[in-house]
């Protein structure tokens, strides 16, 4: 998948929406995660945290999937 090539599916701060999402669209042979690196969005590195701040909600998850595949993704993950 490359920038001229996806559409962004879904974005989440959840590690099990992130794994259903992820789950589904496999099952489906939308994506394959083989060799899938997942990185911290977040504005700071996952060891610095400020008080009080919701470590849960510190990672982004963006998820993006083949333009071809974007309607049916869509309405596999919002069913």
């Amino acid at each position: 998948i490359t920038i001229f090539n996806r559409k962004e599916l879904a974005i989440t701060y959840s590690t099990n929406e992130q794994a259903r999402i992820r789950d589904i669209l496999t099952a489906e042979d939308i994506i394959d995660t083989k060799g899938t690196v997942m990185r911290n969005m977040g504005a700071r590195g996952p060891a610095i945290q400020q008080f009080g701040e919701n470590i849960t909600a510190s990672t982004e998850y963006r998820i993006y999937v083949l333009k071809k595949d974007y309607d049916k993704a869509s309405h596999l993950i919002h069913t």
